[in-house]
């Protein structure tokens, strides 16, 4: 299985390494083509404003949603849930809009009041969540599923084949975010080998 990180900016070698310790291939997606033959991509934390600048400029916008549009899920932690949401407050970064959310920037401040938290998240249990000038999720829209809250506010969230942290898997030694990302990966890389199969019979 290949899971592409876009490689533009952030933690991109966290998440690299990750992806590699659970049995996939990690491919780092500098340019639009590189989305060809990914099986699920990561857009990790880092800087928004960068990112999208780079985004844009490299035409990622409406490759990834065409990808997203036919199946390809997409996970996106700190900057990269900011980037994947339908609505990002009081600010002038594009978004991909994928996931039916409102979000806030550095909602919790400035990096030096990053924090460590425990949290419940369904189906998973107990993880340290790692929270660095991280956004907050305003607001919900009805297909979006909570699986941990913090404060009474979401931080890990699912709707359809999007998947988004607030706070930083990636940073630590625990990787069932990612196998869990994995799985959503695995039903989108079956269907597309039996669609080619298919193809290739035709």
């Amino acid at each position: 299985m290949k899971v592409g990180i876009l490689a533009l900016q952030g933690n991109v070698r966290e998440h690299a390494s990750i992806i590699f310790k659970l049995g996939a291939e990690p491919i780092r997606v500098t340019n639009t083509k590189d989305l060809d033959d990914i099986d699920a991509l990561i857009i990790p934390g880092g800087e928004s404003t960068a990112i999208s600048l780079l985004m844009q400029k490299n035409g990622f916008y409406s490759e990834i949603k065409k990808k997203n549009k036919l199946g390809m899920p997409v996970y996106g932690t700190c900057a990269g849930a900011i980037l994947l949401a339908k609505t990002i407050l009081g600010n002038s970064v594009k978004s991909l809009g994928l996931i039916d959310i409102s979000v806030e920037r550095n909602f919790y401040g400035a990096q030096i009041e990053s924090f460590e938290t425990d949290l419940e998240i369904k189906e998973l249990g107990k993880f340290n969540g790692i929270f660095i000038r991280a956004p907050r999720i305003k607001k919900l829209g009805k297909e979006v599923e909570v699986f941990a809250s913090h404060e009474k506010s979401p931080v890990m969230i699912r709707s359809h084949n999007i998947l988004v942290t607030t706070f930083h898997p990636e940073l630590t030694n625990d990787s069932r975010v990612h196998a869990y990302f994995l799985e959503m990966a695995k039903e989108y890389k079956e269907i597309r080998d039996m669609q080619r199969d298919i193809e290739v019979h035709n």
